[in-house]
């Protein structure tokens, strides 16, 4: 485990009925446990559709960023971890692979495009003129995530792409017509792009569009130290793969639930945060009060159940 004691677990319960009976059958030992010793905080909970998810609104609360929805700048938050601070609106730009069937457009997970770096560099290079012409330039920052600057990004909501894969794209979609019709016509150009015509032949999925997020301009201070973000359940959680979701949360708790509680049995202060399709549990290590031990000794509910209210 890395230095850092403070962990955060996205999709540590997807809000889907097919999820249910993988929750009830799930073995957490190390975690109930932990539940059980550490300080619950208020609930951090809001609506499914949220545009920002749980475990990035509780990353932000932990590095200082307060926004709106949709509106935390990871983007330029990056930037600024890398000494490259401006003022200027930056979004994250995903390549990605859309889906349309017959009454709505899906998108499929980014993680599963197999995009290497020289592939992304060309469609960054093809898509860059076209940007260019509403103000937007593109920077290549890794192969499934470029970065965009631009003014149209500095109040713009955006959905994470956390938010999108798999479902109905249309309610997710970003208000700015400009990106709207800049989407429409990417996907004209890769749809007959090369590239995309070798991808088919070795039977990958084309790239054909494209998603913004982490918008915004960032100006204040970076954090010192960062909660560590565990998504080992998010592949399988996005692919509705239950049965892999539960062995993935067994082996996360085996791991990095059994460190997190042998270093508070040795008296280090530990800080774990679940999040859900909805909400964010995050436990600390602070002392109890008697109130708080009394619950905890009488009132403690399986872990299930807390999983359930995420």
């Amino acid at each position: 485990m890395p230095d850092s004691l403070d962990v955060l677990i996205a999709f540590a319960h997807p809000n889907s009925p097919e999820c249910q009976p993988a929750t009830e059958g799930l073995q957490l030992p190390h975690l109930a446990t932990l539940c059980k010793r550490l300080v619950a905080q208020p609930l951090d909970e809001g609506p499914e559709n949220s545009l920002s998810p749980p475990h990035e609104r509780a990353l932000a609360q932990a590095v200082g960023i307060t926004s709106a929805d949709g509106q935390i700048p990871w983007a330029a938050y990056s930037l600024a971890q890398r000494g490259q601070a401006s003022n200027e609106a930056w979004a994250f730009v995903t390549p990605c692979h859309w889906h349309a069937a017959i009454d709505h457009v899906t998108c499929s997970d980014p993680q599963q495009l197999d995009l290497q770096e020289a592939e992304s560099r060309a469609l960054l290079a093809a898509m860059q003129p076209y940007c260019a012409t509403d103000g937007i330039t593109l920077e290549y920052d890794l192969s499934t995530r470029w970065l965009a600057r631009g003014e149209v990004f500095r109040n713009l909501a955006t959905a994470s792409i956390d938010r999108v894969v798999g479902r109905n794209l249309g309610p997710w979609m970003p208000a700015a017509p400009s990106l709207r019709r800049l989407q429409n016509e990417m996907q004209m150009l890769l749809y007959t792009h090369p590239l995309n015509d070798a991808r088919v032949a070795r039977g990958l999925p084309p790239v054909n569009s494209f998603w913004v997020s982490g918008t915004g301009a960032f100006s204040g201070t970076v954090a010192s130290t960062l909660p560590t973000l565990n998504d080992s359940l998010r592949g399988p959680a996005l692919q509705g793969n239950w049965p892999a979701w539960a062995a993935a949360w067994e082996a996360l708790d085996a791991d990095v639930c059994a460190r997190l509680l042998a270093a508070h049995k040795a008296g280090q202060a530990v800080t774990l945060t679940l999040c859900g399709d909805r909400a964010a549990q995050r436990y600390t290590s602070i002392p109890r009060t008697l109130k708080q031990r009394f619950l905890n000794l009488f009132g403690h509910q399986p872990i299930q159940n807390l999983l359930k209210q995420l």
